[in-house]
C-alpha cells in the first residue's frame, strides 16, 4: 500500500515514516517550507494546495495522513501566497477553529478522491497509558492540581481553543490558544512562578486525523525552565515522542508525568 504523508514540524511525522515503512508500506512525503522539520520527497510554500494535489496525483497516492504540528497563526501571516485551492478550503471552513479548517482540508481532498486514514495504529507505543509515567511521583498537591485542571482543559480542548492548560493551586494561570503550547507554558511561568502543572488533553471526540496532541523533549525543557513539577496527559490520547528517553529526562528535570482518564 502507497501512503501519501503530509508533515509538519516536529518528529512525530518522521516517527510515522519509520514505522510504515518497517511494515511494509511505500511512504511519499511532502513538507512544507520553513516548517517541516524532516526530509520530504518534495516541499511545497505554505498554501500550496494545489502543488501537493498534483504531487500526490503524479505518484498514484490515494491514501492520505498528515502528521506534526502546524501554528494556528501561521494562518495569518501567510495568507497573500495562499494559492486558489487554499482560499477555497477557507472559504468552506464554518470558522477559522484549527478543527474547522483542518476538517474543511480533507473535505476539499476527499472530493478530490483521495482519503485521510487514522495514522494511530502505526503510533499506539507512543500514547500515554494511566498512572504515574516515571520515577518522579507527583506531590499531593501537584496531584489536586492535575485533578482540578483535567476536566476544564477537557472543555477548552471540546471548545477547539487549545489543548494545553497550566494551573497552579487550583487556579487556572494559562491557557493555550493561538500561541502554541511552549509559549503558554512560558507565559505561566513568568505569571505563576515555581510549582506551575501543565494539563495536556484531546478534544472528547477526537479524530485521530486531525491534530492530535503530542508532548516532547521540547515541552519538557520549557517546563523545566518555567518551574513546572508535574505534567499531566490524557491516557490513550496524547502521543510522547521519544518516550523512553521523554520519561529518563522528566526524571532528571524532577518532573513528574502522569496519565489521566
Amino acid at each position: 500500500m502507497l501512503i501519501g504523508l503530509i508533515a509538519g514540524s516536529g518528529k512525530l511525522p518522521e516517527i510515522f515514516k519509520g514505522e510504515a515503512v518497517r511494515r511494509g508500506f511505500k511512504v511519499v512525503s511532502v513538507g512544507v517550507k520553513d516548517i517541516t522539520d524532516m526530509k520530504t520527497d518534495e516541499v511545497f510554500p505554505l498554501g500550496k494546495v494545489g502543488s501537493v494535489l498534483k504531487f500526490f496525483k503524479k505518484n498514484r497516492v490515494s491514501s492520505i495522513v498528515m502528521l506534526g504540528k502546524f501554528e494556528h497563526n501561521l494562518l495569518f501571516s501567510n495568507f497573500l501566497n495562499f494559492d486558489m485551492q487554499a482560499l477555497s478550503i477557507l472559504r468552506r471552513a464554518k470558522d477559522r477553529k484549527p478543527a474547522s479548517l483542518i476538517k474543511a482540508f480533507i473535505d476539499f481532498f476527499e472530493e478530490k478522491g483521495f482519503e485521510f486514514i487514522d495514522p494511530s495504529p502505526f503510533l499506539e507505543s507512543l500514547l500515554a497509558e494511566e498512572g504515574i509515567l516515571n520515577r518522579i511521583k507527583p506531590s499531593e498537591k501537584a496531584f489536586e492540581d492535575g485533578i482540578f485542571g483535567f476536566p476544564l482543559a477537557k472543555d477548552i480542548a471540546e471548545m477547539d481553543i487549545g489543548q494545553t492548560l497550566v494551573v497552579k493551586d487550583k487556579s487556572v494561570v494559562a491557557v493555550e490558544a493561538m500561541e502554541g503550547t511552549q509559549k503558554t507554558i512560558e507565559r505561566a511561568g513568568k505569571i505563576a512562578g515555581k510549582g506551575i502543572r501543565v494539563i495536556k488533553v484531546a478534544r472528547k471526540k477526537q479524530d485521530f486525523r486531525i491534530d492530535v496532541p503530542a508532548v516532547g523533549l521540547d515541552t519538557l525543557k520549557v517546563m523545566k525552565l518555567a518551574g513546572a513539577d508535574a505534567l499531566f496527559l490524557e491516557a490513550g490520547k496524547v502521543y510522547i515522542i521519544e518516550k523512553s528517553v521523554f520519561l529518563r529526562q522528566a526524571d532528571r528535570y524532577k518532573i513528574s508525568v502522569i496519565g489521566l482518564k
